[in-house]
């Protein structure tokens, strides 16, 4: 590694079980207008705090979002989160959805997705991982030796 290279946090385990659901979110563009953002959300036991949200629009790869599953599953039922990521119930047009703002340098946008397959997703995780036990599937020990170990490539 140069000293220009920044070293990646690799992996915590390989293999490891995910959950995954492929939904249709609606982009909100303004009142009353919205469309169809193809999407997925996935959980992965090796990152076990964490979920992510895959949005492909017109690109090769998908944009890709990274949260708390906490913040996730918060957000069902009350507002949450500030800066980039905020979650929160709709109201109105929207009972029965889920809100996800998402905030960047280029911008921002309004996600809805299907209050009842965010649960259901949730569920499936909290399958893997029950909320509360994510400290018992993160090997600290093994990315500490990984993070010393300057003479190995990660694996």
């Amino acid at each position: 590694m140069t000293g220009r290279e920044t070293p990646q946090v690799p992996p915590q385990r390989s293999g490891a079980p995910v959950a995954a659901l492929d939904l249709d979110l609606r982009a909100l563009v303004c009142p009353g207008l919205s469309v169809c953002v193809k999407a997925r959300l996935r959980y992965d036991v090796a990152e076990p705090y964490a979920v992510y949200l895959d949005s492909h629009v017109d690109r090769a790869d998908p944009i890709t979002w990274m949260f708390a599953r906490e913040l996730l599953a918060a957000g069902v039922t009350r507002a949450v989160g500030i800066g980039d990521v905020s979650i929160r119930p709709g109201t109105g047009e929207d009972a029965g959805s889920v809100l996800v703002l998402l905030g960047g340098d280029e911008g921002s946008v309004v996600l809805r997705a299907r209050t009842a397959e965010v649960t259901s997703f949730l569920a499936r995780a909290d399958r893997l991982v029950p909320p509360g036990r994510e400290h018992e599937y993160v090997d600290l020990d093994g990315l500490v030796r990984r993070l010393l170990d300057h003479g190995r490539p990660w694996s």
